[in-house]
């Protein structure tokens, strides 16, 4: 790199640890850390950390205090802040939701017309709303939202919602998704260090496809390998190698991690077996 690369972090919250695990995973982890730190320098890498709180990363972007930062997509929207996303980083995941009580009788986004809505998201919100011609009054709240029908002060809400265990302990249920956000790497539109943040994007980027990923080894008779190669969803072709045995090829594959559960009992019924699946540390397209 020509010159020190400045990255904004999340100092707290959800995105704070996933982001910190995914910059030791790139080998890119600050000299200094600490939950107390606010400004590091990386060891291996000529990048300067500055630890601000997620939804200030946005703004810290695009008015060029910093190079580059991770954020949530939701936060940039609702921020209406003119960054470029340069990569999605597989964590964080989680969707803007509206609900309602569990005896109310809406069933779906349109029933929200004419309702108080209570959110934190109110831009995302009223956006979305205008979009599908859904009149609805928006009470912006800081937090606890999911309480503002309990105390009156809306009798919907619009909210994050991950695994959905915070609205059913609160008596709500969802009735449709306005917005999909995860954690993303964001840069400065217009910015000139365009060797500087494709590295990065490189480098964080091998550490998110290998996360997503598993490299899997089987052997199979040489009469069973249309079979056993059929099943693999794989964008390339696989390794294929003869063993000492004779008729016996070893197969080596990546295959995504989110199909293992499925593919190994499809790959042994074909014919493979010894099946092996291992971690990928770093996976560069």
């Amino acid at each position: 790199m020509n010159r020190r690369l400045t990255l904004a972090l999340p100092s707290k919250g959800r995105l704070r640890e996933p982001s910190w695990s995914l910059l030791e995973a790139s080998g890119v982890s600050p000299q200094e850390p600490g939950e107390r730190v606010l400004q590091a320098h990386c060891r291996n890498a000529d990048i300067d950390l500055l630890f601000v709180r997620a939804d200030d990363v946005p703004e810290y972007v695009q008015d060029g205090v910093v190079d580059c930062g991770i954020t949530g997509l939701d936060l940039i929207h609702e921020r209406g802040c003119d960054v470029e996303v340069l990569l999605r980083l597989g964590y964080g995941t989680c969707s803007l939701q509206a609900a309602v009580s569990m005896e109310d009788t809406a069933t779906g986004i349109e029933d929200l017309e004419g309702r108080r809505i209570a959110t934190s998201h109110p831009n995302i919100a009223a956006k979305v709303l205008a979009d599908r011609g859904i009149n609805a009054e928006i009470v912006r709240v800081a937090g606890s939202v999911e309480i503002s029908p309990r105390l009156g002060l809306a009798d919907a809400i619009i909210d994050l919602v991950s695994t959905g265990s915070t609205l059913r302990t609160n008596g709500l249920r969802s009735i449709g998704v306005l917005f999909e956000s995860e954690a993303v790497l964001v840069g400065r539109v217009g910015s000139t260090d365009h060797e500087a943040r494709r590295i990065l994007t490189m480098v964080l980027g091998s550490v998110v496809n290998a996360r997503a990923n598993r490299y899997l080894l089987c052997n199979v008779a040489k009469d069973r390998l249309a079979d056993v190669t059929a099943l693999l969803p794989t964008s390339g072709s696989p390794t294929v190698m003869d063993l000492a045995t004779p008729g016996v090829v070893a197969v080596h594959a990546l295959v995504p991690a989110a199909e293992i559960w499925s593919l190994l009992p499809k790959l042994e019924a074909a014919g493979a077996y010894s099946i092996l699946t291992l971690p990928v540390e770093r996976m560069v397209p």
